[in-house]
């Protein structure tokens, strides 16, 4: 490795400016090539802050058995889906990776063993969404599994490990849904806003939730009633919030966005939080 590398590497070694840490309601993996407000609302955000040394993805779609941290130097494009167009199969999203900071992520986090990674890549949980905020590719990027055995308590003190890593330009980004029930969906209205009575209220309950810093009930999903079995069925979609409101900073203030349902079971609520 050349000098110039050496230094493009280690930049997020060095404190910088607070960078938001994100959590983006991805929706359908079509919203990757379509146009639409949800669309709209994500690739904006890259308007609002400095470009990051690099940023730390964590997907609904990388669920594993134990914590794993990918550390490849060119993370491949992963098509983790099926039945969709030949169009939405040939996205490359060629963003190279970090493999020093995934050393620094097994480093330091202290209450799993963190795991480095040389197969999986970047799945469609993080390049659908990345690839609106920067298209050019030009931001490293490295994904952080989620723990299926582990619990939601569990998964917010891991995040509360990488809190430090949004005062070295890192962009930390979580991707999922609040609202994600896929056997619930209105399929006629796919397209539509429009969200059943159960998928709102859990919503604006999770929403205020988190304006109020309740994260004992934010954490303890499982506790409020049928409603919330019906909007959160499977944990997947809903743990990479918890992983952004455990890098909160005491300076931050919370912002929504994209804060609509789609087709009844779904909701596109995204948060920031910003210092």
């Amino acid at each position: 490795m050349n000098s110039a590398e050496t230094k493009e590497n280690s930049n997020f070694l060095e404190n910088s400016t607070s960078l938001p840490s994100l959590f983006l309601g991805h929706g359908s993996p079509m919203n990757a090539i379509e146009e639409n407000e949800f669309v709209e609302g994500i690739r904006t955000l890259s308007e609002t802050f400095p470009k990051p040394n690099a940023i730390l993805c964590i997907s609904a779609h990388w669920v594993t058995d134990g914590t794993f941290v990918t550390a490849m130097k060119n993370p491949p494009t992963i098509h983790d889906f099926g039945g969709f167009p030949k169009a939405l199969f040939d996205v490359q999203y060629p963003a190279p990776g970090n493999p020093e900071l995934a050393k620094l992520i097994q480093s330091t986090v202290k209450s799993q063993k963190v795991q480095l990674d040389y197969e999986w890549g970047l799945d469609h949980g993080a390049w659908s969404v990345i690839k609106h905020i920067y298209p050019k590719a030009d931001v490293p990027v490295v994904q952080l599994s989620m723990d299926y055995k582990i619990s939601p308590e569990a998964h917010f003190q891991l995040a509360k490990e990488l809190t430090f890593l949004r005062n070295k330009g890192i962009l930390i980004i979580a991707s999922g849904n609040i609202v994600h029930n896929l056997r619930m969906v209105a399929w006629d209205r796919l397209n539509e806003v429009y969200g059943f009575d159960w998928a709102l209220d859990v919503n604006e309950k999770v929403k205020h939730w988190i304006l109020a810093g309740d994260n004992d009930s934010l954490v303890q999903i499982r506790n409020h009633g049928k409603e919330f079995e019906w909007a959160i069925p499977t944990a997947e979609h809903y743990l990479p919030l918890l992983y952004t409101l455990g890098t909160k900073l005491d300076s931050d203030s919370i912002s929504f966005f994209n804060d609509k349902p789609v087709a009844g079971a779904l909701t596109m609520t995204s948060v920031r939080l910003n210092s």
